[in-house]
């Protein structure tokens, strides 16, 4: 495979981008050796998501680099390109949440994220692993000291005025080297010194306690608890001015486990884990994991410590700040425990991980005992949604070995305007197998649409006319929208599965999959549609009438408050009781 192309490569430094059939770029990688590398995904057998990736691989193209440090930037610059599919396997889809302290004369407290940030002079501290994170601390700070909460400045004292959580700064004079003072403690407990803010706290808890009211002493009792919990010393004690970054790995059977603690004012403040397949070596898996990180974070640390496979001095030039190894002493320990919490994380998700695996195993077994099938390896869904037979969609969702392809996920905007579901499943099953055949995609292994016999037996039809061999079946819901019947062969029969079986269990993940993803679908057209369209698709609405109702409410809102009595006032009965039934599903 690829012998030719890959007898071209060089044994030089850069990036390789590898594409599928439709020439878009779906992985990239960069490495010291491109030969090397490229050759290693074609000449060996893989696993997991390398193989995933390699079967979908149509061909590749490379960039060389006069160096390994330019071809960490161009990765990074790559990536964020082409956002390639199986690169974002282990990307946020947001980036690290910060507390920014404003520089106004009344500064408040706000959480932003880097797209926000990067021309902001105020103080900024994190990166936090979650708004969760972020937000707790937030309020532990506004609660603790009277900062101005309200947006735009109001003409009287507001509740927070009154609650002694505001001191009043719309309505009063403030001291300024109060708020200095109160500025000046925050951005030393953001920067981990906590010894102010729980002195405080304490302080406040004793004068509740005092008045006799323990309830509001429990709640500062809570706050003192919180902080110490999440500030308490490791097994490690650094010097309280160091602020760092340790950042450690586990891999082991193709995942990796990724751990970066934070350590500020030589406290544990927070960490960021994740775990992910690999598709390269863990080196290269845990060196991209970093430059994206840090590529995304602009409130950066003095130093890192990374394990010594690290190339450091690359991540030096590219991030200007330091990148090391400890070898003994205080930090080497800090770097185990990173190590360790990476190593720990892996254990926990894997049992996890490995648990659902079992499971979606059991039931693809399941499945393909129950239809009687060689394969049951790509599976793609149909649901149709209407309103009355307006605004007609299909919505097509695909597993691979049990697992949702989201980016194989499919919409369809169905052409015939009536409310005929036979009519929409022959139309979206010719309109997605005909491209099938046409374009050469991967054909699946099992066709399973929502409905009973009749849908069933339509999309075979459509199916056989295109010459193409997919077993079909069905999955029907009872009558409260639930996952209830399977239905196959031919002639289709209901086929018996225990409801607390895992394949039950998988197919219920699906059929609700399929649904959610077509009546998402579904409103975005429908949020699209002029009034007029939508009645026009109502029967017994003609011109006249139509505009009748245009004239009096104008809006879909103003229609749905009118009773049935008022829209009788206009429509005959038997339309307005329809026109009412449509109106209380339309934002359904």
């Amino acid at each position: 495979m690829f012998k030719e192309e890959l007898s071209l490569v060089p044994h030089l430094p850069g990036c390789y981008l590898m594409k599928n059939k439709d020439n878009i770029v779906i992985y990239v990688g960069k490495s010291k050796n491109l030969k090397n590398r490229l050759s290693s995904y074609f000449q060996r057998e893989h696993t997991g998501k390398t193989m995933m990736l390699v079967r979908e691989i149509d061909h590749f193209e490379y960039i060389v680099t006069n160096t390994e440090m330019e071809s960490l930037l161009l990765e990074i610059n790559l990536i964020k390109k082409y956002n390639p599919k199986y690169n974002i396997l282990y990307r946020d889809d947001k980036s690290y949440p910060y507390i920014e302290l404003t520089s106004d004369k009344v500064p408040t407290l706000r959480i932003i994220r880097r797209i926000n940030v990067k021309k902001v002079k105020n103080n900024l501290f994190g990166p936090y692993p979650n708004v969760g994170a972020a937000r707790k601390v937030v309020e532990i700070l506004n609660r603790i000291y009277p900062l101005r909460k309200c947006k735009t400045y109001e003409k009287r004292e507001c509740l927070y005025y009154h609650i002694g959580q505001c001191l009043g700064y719309c309505t009063h004079e403030v001291d300024e080297n109060k708020i200095k003072e109160m500025k000046s403690e925050i951005i030393s407990f953001l920067n981990g010194n906590t010894k102010v803010l729980t002195d405080r706290i304490t302080e406040k808890m004793k004068i509740f306690s005092d008045n006799l009211d323990y309830e509001k002493a429990l709640e500062y009792k809570e706050l003192l608890n919180y902080i110490n919990i999440t500030t308490e010393k490791q097994k490690v004690d650094l010097d309280n001015s160091v602020n760092i970054d340790v950042a450690s790995y586990y891999a082991k059977d193709n995942y990796i486990s990724i751990q970066i603690l934070f350590i500020r004012g030589g406290k544990l403040l927070d960490r960021n884990r994740n775990i992910f397949p690999m598709i390269d070596t863990e080196e290269e898996e845990f060196s991209r994991y970093l430059s994206e990180f840090y590529n995304k974070n602009v409130s950066m640390p003095k130093e890192v410590l990374v394990p010594d496979n690290l190339n450091k001095e690359v991540f030096e030039e590219v991030f200007k700040i330091k990148f090391m190894t400890p070898i003994k002493g205080e930090k080497k320990k800090i770097l185990d425990l990173a190590y360790d919490n990476a190593r720990i994380y892996y254990e926990e998700q894997m049992t996890y991980i490995k648990r659902d695996e079992d499971k979606i195993t059991n039931a693809l077994e399941e499945l393909k005992d129950k239809l009687k099938l060689d394969s049951v390896d790509r599976i793609e869904l149909f649901d149709n949604s209407n309103l009355f037979g307006t605004f007609n969609v299909s919505g097509m969702v695909v597993f691979v070995d049990g697992k949702p392809s989201k980016n194989d996920y499919r919409k369809f905007k169905i052409t015939n305007d009536k409310n005929d579901d036979y009519g929409t499943m022959r139309e979206v099953i010719y309109r997605r197998y005909f491209r099938v055949l046409k374009d050469g995609l991967v054909k699946p292994s099992l066709v399973i649409v929502d409905g009973g016999p009749g849908q069933i037996n339509v999309a075979r039809e459509v199916i056989n006319e295109l010459g193409l061999d997919i077993p079909v079946c069905g999955l029907k819901k009872d009558d409260k929208h639930a996952t209830n019947v399977l239905l196959g062969f031919d002639p289709v029969v209901e086929i018996p599965i225990d409801k607390r079986s895992d394949l039950f269990l998988l197919l219920t993940k699906m059929q609700t999959e399929v649904h959610n993803f077509t009546i998402s679908y579904h409103k975005q057209i429908r949020s699209k549609g002029a009034l007029s369209t939508v009645l026009d698709n109502i029967e017994g609405i003609g011109e006249v009438r139509k505009n009748k109702l245009l004239k009096k409410y104008k809006t879909i809102s103003k229609m749905k408050e009118a009773s049935l009595e008022e829209l009788e006032e206009i429509l005959p009965k038997d339309t307005a009781i329809t026109f009412k039934e449509f109106l209380d599903n339309y934002d359904k």
